[in-house]
């Protein structure tokens, strides 16, 4: 698949969300590598992996994974390096997690062969396991690992606590108290010393070592230790070297069972990888699908994973009946997340992963999946919009073929509509006969009667509610959709007379928009607030007034009011403040105009259905999701941005 499909189906954001579940970064590495496969095998073998560990998962969540990362350095193993006591510690971390690992596979055998199976190939080493055991205890080579070592940090304890002796002789003994500066045992360069008053230096018998900042305050060595300390001085040494000879022999050792130290390596990390992936799973209520290579795809209620419980189950197919499915719709109604959905977990399927579906969904497997997505526009490259599709488009022409899945977004924009609509049939004409499965939306009428008069190709529509003015983001497979633009206009008060000369324009054929010639096309509620309107410019009913309150405002959020100064309509975003102001919203911008230059035109009760969201109107998708994750948690460098008041 190219780097171009992946970045515009979000292939990546899916593969950071797994990684956060890996311990390892050899684990996030792997993650990151995943890519989709091409051979059904390959791939059935993998999403079967996903579901034995989901399966383990819902059994016992408490996993014997560890990070791995210490060992980095003990798996590349230098000639002539002796490994540290933190990378032996780490080596003998993996082994006691590795024989945890078999136990714990042991038992889930029966759940998840395919997945038990990769734990008897681990080695758990229990000799090497019980010289590290032995030899290193809480982070230091522990007194057992040689008889030698025992035997020197006894005689080094012995000799440490007969100087100790002889010093607190002096420090409490009568003869020395006015010489000693403090009744302290202090040390310089690992030697104990006293702190004597400069002036007394000669009364104490030994060697200098060090002297306060200021002088007056020597630092002696007593000359009654001064054999006790180089014997400890050389005991010491002796055990450092005693130390270097364990860690060498241990890293002989681990030397020895590299290959095999290894191998323990790749399977844990393959293990955390592949439990971070039934974890992302569970937490998308991701399940497998069938897989088939006949270009079918079903998907019943499916969601995009990176929208969650916020996206609308999509319910849609293709491949059986049909092999080109050109999807029409309102702008903003979901068509271009329609596109994504299917791209995005056809990617995801054919990498092994679970996908958010119900069950009884499939999935077909594409040898190659082109995309023709957003405007490409390029400031630097000076490509008009128009350009950058139609350079898509040839990569898309040139890689058609059996088994390829086409996702083109508004073919045929950005010129000339003849031309664009003349272009994006005589594509998808020519994709079509190479044997491409084709998924694509347009705008443009023509198109939707080529999808209909044409076998093979299908049209579908986004749904949308007229009487709330919004999307559905369902979509309905087997009928062309609309725009709606004329009856979304008539909605919020057009005159109908324009509405039907547009008509004319358009489609060089009359068209009665009046209320009841709409039965089909407008709810009742919109028939009803189009014939109060007619009645009130007969003249027939007084305008439309609200009773003047004692205290409070004469518009409410959500109504729809005439700006005189500015001759047109617009809705209430905020009441009337002390100034007499009101914020109104014309054309997604919020403007602060005096109440006086106001008139209602249809109150909000009339204009949305009841208990409507009216952010749905003012915010938008964008900024109401990130509000519904502030009601959750905090989120780091997420901003709201608002339209400034005018």
């Amino acid at each position: 698949m190219k780097d171009y499909v992946l970045q515009v189906f979000e292939y990546a954001k899916v593969i950071e969300e797994i990684s956060k579940y890996a311990l390892s970064e050899q684990a996030k590495l792997i993650i990151e590598n995943l890519k989709p496969d091409l051979h059904i095998d390959q791939i059935k073998k993998r999403l079967k992996e996903t579901s034995g560990a989901v399966r383990i998962l819902e059994v016992n969540s408490s996993i014997p994974l560890t990070s791995l990362d210490k060992i980095q350095q003990a798996a590349l193993i230098v000639e002539g390096r002796v490994l540290t006591i933190e990378e032996l510690s780490a080596v003998k971390e993996l082994l006691r997690y590795v024989k945890r690992m078999q136990k714990f596979m042991d038992s889930m055998n029966s759940i998840a062969p395919e997945v038990a199976g990769y734990a008897s190939s681990m080695f758990d080493l229990p000799e090497l396991y019980q010289d590290l055991d032995r030899c290193l205890v809480n982070g230091r080579v522990d007194d057992r690992a040689t008889p030698e070592l025992n035997r020197l940090r006894k005689q080094i304890r012995i000799t440490d606590d007969k100087i100790k002796q002889k010093i607190n002789s002096i420090l409490s003994s009568p003869a020395y108290a006015s010489a000693i500066q403090e009744a302290l045992v202090t040390s310089r360069n690992g030697r104990y010393v006293i702190p004597v008053k400069r002036q007394f230096a000669k009364n104490i018998a030994g060697s200098i070592l060090d002297r306060s900042s200021s002088g007056s305050t020597l630092f002696i060595e007593p000359a009654a230790i001064s054999a006790l300390q180089s014997e400890l001085d050389m005991l010491m040494e002796m055990e450092a070297e005693e130390v270097y000879r364990v860690l060498a022999q241990l890293t002989e050792m681990v030397k020895f069972n590299s290959q095999e130290i290894s191998i323990d390596i790749e399977t844990m990390a393959h293990y955390d990888a592949l439990f971070a992936r039934a974890k992302y799973s569970k937490s998308i209520n991701g399940t497998e699908v069938a897989l088939n290579v006949d270009g079918i795809i079903n998907i019943k209620g499916g969601r995009h994973p990176l929208l969650g419980e916020d996206a609308v189950p999509l319910d849609f197919s293709i491949g059986t009946g049909c092999r080109a499915l050109v999807i029409t719709g309102p702008n903003t109604g979901g068509k271009t997340v329609t596109l994504k959905t299917v791209g995005l977990l056809t990617l995801m399927v054919q990498s092994g992963l679970h996908v958010p579906v119900e069950p009884g969904s499939q999935m077909a497997i594409f040898n190659d999946i082109l995309a023709d997505i957003g405007d490409g526009q390029s400031i630097e490259q000076s490509l008009s919009t128009f350009s950058s599709h139609v350079k898509n488009i040839v990569e898309i022409i040139s890689g058609s073929r059996p088994n390829s899945l086409v996702v083109m977004d508004e073919i045929g924009a950005g010129t000339e509509p003849e031309e664009g609509m003349g272009f994006a049939i005589a594509v998808m004409e020519e994709v079509f006969n190479r044997g491409a499965t084709i998924l694509a939306t347009t705008h443009i009428s023509e198109i939707k009667q080529f999808a209909e008069k044409n076998p093979g190709f299908k049209n579908a529509c986004m749904e949308f509610d007229l009487e709330s003015l919004r999307p559905l983001y369902r979509l309905k497979i087997g009928q062309a959709g609309s725009s709606n633009a004329f009856l979304i206009a008539l909605r919020l008060g057009v005159d109908r007379s324009i509405i039907e000369r547009a008509h004319e324009i358009t489609y060089r054929d009359k068209k009665d928009y009046s209320a009841s010639n709409l039965d089909n096309l407008a709810p009742a509620r919109e028939q009803r607030v189009e014939s109060q309107q007619n009645a009130y410019k007969e003249g027939k009913l007084p305008l439309k007034k609200r009773p003047s309150p004692k205290y409070g405002n004469r518009f409410q959020k959500g109504d729809c009011v005439f700006i005189s100064s500015m001759n047109r309509t617009g809705i209430v975003y905020e009441p009337e403040n002390s100034r007499g102001e009101v914020v109104v919203m014309v054309m997604k911008k919020k403007y602060k105009i005096n109440q006086k230059r106001l008139s209602l035109h249809i109150e909000a009760q009339d204009l949305y259905p009841e208990n409507y969201d009216l952010d749905i109107v003012f915010e938008s998708k964008e900024n109401r999701k990130k509000r519904k994750q502030f009601s959750k948690h905090h989120v780091e460098g997420v901003v709201i941005e608002t339209p400034t008041d005018e």
